[in-house]
């Protein structure tokens, strides 16, 4: 589960993954580690992905929610090694994360680099609200 600060409050953003957690090993699926705060610009998302090429990722928007996925090969090694230590994931991943209220997904930027995705989403406009006359008809 993500947590962010904000003022003295925190808050805790649920952190969903279609594989089952943080990582499955069952399935060779695993979730990247993500950092999610807040500035006076916005909301921030940090993605470490390092070993990934930008058009191996995808980010969608539903409503609030979030879903960050892709693909990190695993190109590097050798066929026929025998691990000692193995904490790098390979293969598939998803993260998902329900987003607060008064953040304007569809303004949200992302740039990866240096092996760090990025997504700034601003905060909402607030909407100005306007007085609307209802008309009223004559009943029989």
């Amino acid at each position: 589960m993500a947590v962010t600060k904000v003022s003295s409050t925190i808050h805790f953003v649920p952190r969903s993954s279609a594989m089952g957690g943080p990582g499955d090993s069952a399935t060779g699926r695993w979730a990247p580690n993500t950092d999610l705060y807040v500035t006076d610009a916005g909301l921030v998302i940090k993605v470490e992905l390092a070993g990934m090429k930008s058009d191996s990722l995808e980010i969608t928007v539903e409503g609030q929610r979030l879903r960050i996925n892709g693909v990190r090969p695993d190109c590097c090694r050798a066929s026929n090694c025998s691990f000692l230590v193995m904490e790098i994931s390979y293969g598939p991943f998803e993260t998902v994360l329900d987003l607060p209220p008064g953040y304007d997904l569809g303004q949200a930027k992302a740039i990866y680099v240096n092996g760090f995705l990025r997504i700034d989403v601003p905060p909402a406009r607030p909407t100005q609200s306007k007085t609307t006359k209802v008309p009223i008809s004559e009943g029989v």
